[in-house]
């Protein structure tokens, strides 16, 4: 029988930083949670949007041009091929919809390994 997905209930099952969990697929795309803190890394998608939700706590996403402050319940899409990095003062929730496969860094070699939870 299907059932709700509690986010809440699935950030509480890990505490490493950057490094997205996925809690539902549909129509080829991952929908992943992940605690933030600090600063991730420069880096581009080059064939996909970068889709940024805040669950709780508060991001900025910097971009070459300027920087972007999410709050919690605010969202962002990072057009594709632009250069962009998070960074989160505070420990941040996100919730992120991305195609299945896509790497996390923009690169597969350097990208976190995608956990199913």
């Amino acid at each position: 029988m299907p059932q709700a997905v509690n986010l809440a209930a699935k950030l509480a099952t890990f505490d490493e930083k950057w490094s997205p969990r996925t809690v539902a697929t549909f129509n080829g795309h991952d929908v992943m949670v992940v605690k933030v803190e600090g600063e991730f890394r420069w880096h581009s998608h080059a064939d996909t949007d970068d889709f940024f939700l805040v669950l709780s706590g508060e991001i900025d996403i910097q971009l070459r041009d300027g920087s972007v402050t999410l709050k919690g319940g605010e969202m962002f899409v990072v057009p594709k091929g632009v250069e962009h990095c998070p960074f989160a003062r505070k420990e941040a929730h996100l919730l992120l919809i991305e195609p299945t496969g896509t790497p996390n860094t923009g690169d597969a070699g350097t990208a976190a390994e995608r956990k199913v939870i």
